[in-house]
């Protein structure tokens, strides 16, 4: 595998979050077979991303209805 193709679009972060969470991330990375659980953060967050966003487009168009109405 060449160098240019192991190029991640990655950053680092520093979180402070509880002991239970560090083991819910722990279970989860296992669970899915990450290597680190900055991979389950990721998927989490990726997740909700997509929940919140198909949220926005019910609530939009709800408000249109009830204007229209």
């Amino acid at each position: 595998m060449s160098r240019q193709s192991q190029k991640r679009n990655l950053r680092r972060i520093n979180i402070v979050v509880t002991a239970q969470t560090v083991g819910s991330l722990a279970y989860l990375s296992k669970m899915c077979n990450y290597p680190d659980i900055g991979m389950a953060v990721d998927k989490l967050t990726r997740e909700k991303m997509l929940t919140l966003r198909s949220w926005s487009h019910v609530s939009r168009r709800g408000k249109r209805g009830e204007a229209d109405g």
